[in-house]
This record gives C-alpha cells, sequence and structure tokens, in this order.
C-alpha cells in the first residue's frame, strides 16, 4: 500500500527518461521540487534539461520511429490496454503523488484526474484502428486512395495545474497513431509525469516515449524549434503559446495550442428555483475548478446571473464557498489545496488586492481574509462588476470570480463573447430552447448545459480565438492533430474482352 505521507519523502535526484533508459542531464544539472502545500518540504531532485537533452531526446525518437510507425495497429493497441491496466494498478500512487506535486487536493481532484489518466490510455488504444483513410470513387482505370500517416516525432509540452490529465490527452493519441514522443514536463511539477513515463517503459519499445524536465526557455523552446521534431503540441498560457507557435511556425512546423481562458457562467431565472439552486449552485463552484484553486484554464470565472435571481444566487454561492475546507490537499476532508508556487501566489493576490481597493466594487467574499499560512488563499467573490473590467477580462488562475448582472439574454452573450478568450462556458438554463439558443450564439469551444463536470473522454476539447488551435480528448482530435493524409493515385488498365489475367 503506498502510504499518502511517504509522498512527502525526499526522493532524492528522480531521472528523466530517454530512449528507454533513466538518465540525468547532460550537463548534470538539477532543478529541486518542492510540495507547494509545504514550501519548505522538498520533494527531489530533477534534471534540468537543456538543447543538448532535446537533441538526445529527439535523436532517440527518431530511432525508434520506423520500427513503431510500421507495427500493425492491434500491437499499439495491446501497448497502450497495458499500460492503462498498469495505470489503474498504481492509480491511488499517482493521484497521492498528484496532490503532493500540484498541491491539488487528493479527494475532489487528484483521485479522478488519475482515473481519467488510465481512461485515456484504454480510449486510445480502443481506436488506433481507426486512423483510416478513405476510397474515392473515381470511375474505371482509376483507384484513388487516401492513408492516414503518423505525423512523426512529437514534441509535447505539458503546464503544471493537471499534468496526468492534459499527459492523457497527448501521449496515448500520438502513440495510438504512430508516432513517437518527446514530452516536457512542467519544472513545477514533474514527479507524476516521470512516475508515468516508468510505468509506461515496460510496454513500449526505446525512445517511443521520452520525458524531460526544464525550464521553459531552455527545454521548451528548444523542443519547439528543433529540426526533428515534426509537430509540437503545447498546453498553458496565451502568451507563451504565442511564442511556441511562432518559434514551430519559423520553421513551418505544425502545432496544438490548448491555451487560456476567461471562462461565463450564466444563470438563468429558472436555474434558480427552490428546486434547482442547490445544483446549480454546485455547478457554479464546479465550473469555477475550485477543486483546483481556479487554476485551470476553463474555470468559469464570469459569473452572469440574472438580475432578478443576482442576489439569491450570490448568497447561496457565497456561503457554498465559505464553507469549503481549504487545507492540506493529502487530507481526505480537504475541498482546496495551495497554490502552485510563491509567484502564482504573489500574482493572484495583487489581483485581490486591486479589487479589494476598488470602492465601486463589492466584495461579496474575501479570500485573502481567514487562517491560511504559505500558499493557501480562499475563494474571492467580488459583486456587481462590470464586463470591461481588468478582472473580468484577464485570466487570474487563481480562486476569484467576478459576477455581473444582466436582464436581456441578448445583453448576456455580446458580454459572454466580449473576450479575446473562447475555451469553454456553463449555461445554466431548464428552457432547452432559450439555453440551446444562446449554446449557439457563445463562442466558445466548449459548452455545457446544466452541468459543470471536466472533459469527458471521447469529446472534441479546444479553444476559439486566442484560446488555442486544434482539437484533443477524441478520435477527431488524434487524427486531426498527430496523423496526416497522403493521396495516393493509381491508373489501373482497363480488362480488353477477351484478354486473359
Amino acid at each position: 500500500m503506498y502510504e499518502a505521507r511517504s509522498v512527502l519523502d525526499d526522493r532524492g535526484e528522480v531521472p528523466t527518461v530517454v530512449g528507454g533508459r533513466q538518465m540525468a542531464a547532460v550537463a548534470g544539472e538539477w532543478i529541486d521540487v518542492f510540495a507547494p502545500s509545504r514550501h519548505d518540504t522538498r520533494l527531489g531532485r530533477v534534471p534540468r534539461a537543456r538543447a543538448a537533452d532535446v537533441d538526445r531526446a529527439v535523436s532517440a525518437a527518431r530511432a525508434a520511429l520506423p520500427g513503431w510507425r510500421r507495427l500493425h495497429f492491434t500491437e499499439r493497441q495491446h501497448a497502450l490496454l497495458s499500460i492503462a491496466a498498469e495505470l489503474s494498478d498504481h492509480a491511488e500512487e499517482l493521484a497521492l503523488l498528484t496532490a503532493a506535486d500540484t498541491g491539488n487536493a487528493l479527494r475532489p481532484q487528484a483521485r479522478p484526474e488519475s482515473a481519467t489518466l488510465a481512461r485515456l490510455f484504454r480510449y486510445f488504444g480502443g481506436v488506433a484502428s481507426e486512423a483510416k483513410g478513405v476510397v474515392l470513387p473515381a470511375g474505371d482505370g482509376q483507384l484513388q486512395y487516401t492513408q492516414r500517416e503518423p505525423v512523426g516525432v512529437v514534441g509535447a509540452i505539458l503546464p503544471w495545474n493537471s499534468p496526468l490529465m492534459i499527459a492523457g490527452m497527448k501521449i496515448p493519441a500520438a502513440l495510438a497513431a504512430g508516432n513517437t514522443i518527446v514530452v516536457k514536463a512542467s519544472e513545477e511539477a514533474p514527479l507524476t509525469v516521470l512516475r508515468l513515463a516508468e510505468l509506461c517503459a515496460p510496454h513500449l519499445p526505446p525512445g517511443v516515449l521520452n520525458v524531460l524536465t526544464g525550464y521553459g526557455t531552455e527545454c521548451g523552446t528548444a523542443l519547439a524549434e528543433h529540426p526533428g521534431v515534426d509537430k509540437v503540441s503545447f498546453t498553458g498560457s496565451t502568451a507563451v503559446g504565442r511564442s511556441v507557435g511562432a518559434t514551430a511556425g519559423d520553421r513551418l512546423a505544425p502545432v496544438s495550442l490548448e491555451l487560456g481562458g476567461k471562462s461565463p457562467t450564466i444563470v438563468w431565472p429558472d436555474a434558480a428555483s427552490p428546486d434547482r439552486i442547490d445544483e446549480t449552485v454546485a455547478g457554479i463552484l464546479a465550473g469555477m475548478r475550485i477543486t483546483r484553486q481556479g487554476q485551470s484554464c476553463t474555470a468559469g470565472s464570469r459569473l452572469f446571473v440574472h438580475d432578478d435571481v443576482y442576489e439569491q444566487v450570490l448568497d447561496a454561492t457565497v456561503d457554498r464557498l465559505r464553507a469549503l475546507n481549504v487545507g492540506d490537499p493529502l487530507d481526505e476532508t480537504t475541498d482546496m489545496g495551495s497554490l502552485i508556487n510563491s509567484r502564482q501566489y504573489d500574482r493572484v493576490r495583487d489581483y485581490v488586492r486591486e479589487g479589494l481597493s476598488r470602492p465601486d466594487i463589492g466584495v461579496a467574499l474575501d479570500g485573502l481574509t481567514g487562517p491560511y499560512d504559505g500558499l493557501f488563499m480562499g475563494p474571492t467573490v467580488f459583486s456587481r462588476a462590470d464586463n470591461a473590467w481588468r478582472l473580468a477580462r484577464e485570466e487570474i488562475f487563481g480562486p476569484v470570480v467576478v459576477a455581473i448582472p444582466w436582464r436581456a439574454d441578448e445583453e448576456v452573450v455580446a458580454m459572454a463573447n466580449d473576450s479575446h478568450y473562447g475555451l469553454a462556458a456553463y449555461l445554466w438554463c431548464h428552457d432547452l430552447d432559450r439555453a440551446l439558443a444562446a449554446a449557439g450564439e457563445v463562442e466558445s469551444g466548449w459548452i455545457q448545459v446544466n452541468q459543470a463536470g471536466g472533459q469527458e473522454v471521447g469529446q472534441s476539447y479546444g479553444g476559439l480565438k486566442q484560446s488555442g488551435i486544434g482539437r484533443e480528448f477524441s478520435l477527431e482530435g488524434m487524427l486531426e492533430a498527430f496523423t496526416t493524409i497522403k493521396q495516393v493515385n493509381v491508373r489501373i488498365d482497363p480488362l480488353r474482352p477477351g484478354a486473359v489475367r
């Protein structure tokens, strides 16, 4: 049994996985990894990879590519399904390590994320046969068909907020399609991804999956600009995504970018009826991604509530938020853990302090007050704000929501769309004609009606506008992101009368 407290033990030097072998960085440098919920507790050290390490990993991936892509899909399928079983067997270990590594609460966040990782490997193993081409009915004398081929070596750059789930979006999809991959884990939360690589290694040929750790400017940039990387898949902030896209685009390498968001939650009056308000408020909190302290690109951080029920919904939401247990992410009773590091904590705190200083903005809940030490922060709710306010437009990436009243459907849809982001949206309305009409008008890549859960395995997930390019989590995303189409035209001699073949 994997003991909860053992995840806080210092693991010493945790190597990367390159070419099927565990390795230190070429330069022998290391990065200390600390538990964000206990900033004085070191969890271990990981290699500080630079350009030379990227080159070594890409070389390993290129060497493994011909053999992996030539396999019958059933062999790749078998490998991914075997990994899924392995991940299920180690689900609790991975969940505990995720809670320690990221500061996300174990019960509401880390365990579901660990389970989703295994489901993603199982799903993409199951659809490995679907990378199919088509035959065009081109008439006698012509055979015209397409075949889908892997793009080649994929460079995947992961964030720190949900490292296992986002690794599960990219790794099994790329491998199922016949690619090899070099993964750059965030230096802020690398341990779960390195453990994932260890669990995958016995089931894959050397070099098929390679994992590096290092800083974005040293390792991530080198991966995006490497000529041996055929495709870059990045998840992170819009600002960094622009840089990654420009770097890869300079050599015309295709990219998938899953970036930031400032997602709207819209509440209609019928969602606040006595028999529905509890469900709606629970959904508002789920959409806030409160179990990740709001550190999610899909967080519903703009709360638009119809003026007729504004105070009722706001009071109920604040009461529910105030009752949350903020504390040790490894404690089973914890609802919210810690922010990832002091830089993020200071950034969120500065946003909150700006809001608190505004006499024209109501403060329904102040997350800076309370018995919080270290990197812990409670939820903050600003009331009756304006959609043009900076805190209603910029991605804070913390447990902060701005509540805004509205009267007409056209008004709230216009406010929801008045953003350069377009990732997610949450609509709470039981008049389905009204809800679906709004869903058709809201400019977001992922819209949920009367629910606010996480991504479902098999759904097409991605954003519009500056929230990204491309789709993940689905068969369609796998085909779009990790395969390319080759068209083959063949002239066939017609069968001549009397000819013997």
